[in-house]
């Protein structure tokens, strides 16, 4: 089969329907992984022609993420893209980055916010731009953005690899591991709509950089 989107979503009732139906317009299914929402996340999303899974309680992005990815596997999908709930991706370069990973042999390939770091909060453009900085220098990986949650990945390198984070730490636990086996992973310049993410975004600046950090040195 195709490739199929997944997007992990909590607490995203006022932006969830916007970016279903963005993702349900490039034409692949979609996949909303609803992370145990206190608000209407859900109801926003019932009558759309995607498939929704819920998780019983809050578990994180990365739990949320497994869970979409075990999704993908079970229903034959070669490949998923992975988009947050937020809105700050531009839904439109899902193809561009689907077809820059099939030309290029891809196994995982992050659409890069590089030239926008500098309009982020201090602490998350310079966490970014010394993630890349790390990640290349232990990996080689030739990626401009560590830490973007618009990607794309094979079902080779879902079923091989195990995964544990719950949080947002899982988007490196992934990478340090695909390293580890061998896999071809890259970077494609694609904007994002809010460099710095929106103001619905649950990603906590020092915890969650923190959990990132902590996750690199474990796999050093």
């Amino acid at each position: 089969m195709a490739t199929c989107i997944v997007i992990p979503a909590y607490n995203a009732e006022k932006t969830i329907f916007q970016v279903a139906s963005e993702a349900l317009s490039t034409g692949l299914p979609v996949l909303i992984v609803n992370d145990g929402s206190q608000d209407e996340t859900a109801e926003k999303v019932r009558e759309l022609p995607l498939s929704l899974i819920a998780l019983g309680t809050n578990r994180g992005k990365g739990a949320a993420l497994r869970a979409g990815f075990q999704w993908a596997l079970a229903n034959g999908f070669h490949g998923v893209v992975t988009l947050d709930a937020d809105g700050q991706h531009e839904v439109e370069a899902v193809h561009r980055l689907t077809e820059a990973a099939r030309t290029g042999g891809f196994d995982i390939l992050i659409a890069s916010r590089y030239s926008q770091f500098q309009e982020m909060a201090s602490l998350r453009s310079s966490w970014n731009r010394f993630g890349v900085w790390c990640m290349k220098k232990r990996t080689g990986f030739e990626i401009s953005d560590s830490q973007s949650g618009f990607r794309y990945y094979s079902a080779t390198v879902l079923r091989r690899l195990k995964l544990e984070a719950d949080g947002y730490n899982l988007e490196m636990e992934v990478l340090l591991k695909a390293w580890r086996g061998g896999f071809v992973v890259g970077s494609l310049p694609i904007a994002a709509r809010v460099a710095d993410g929106r103001s619905t975004s649950h990603y906590r600046p020092v915890r969650d950089t923190w959990d990132i950090c902590m996750t690199f040195l474990r796999y050093m």
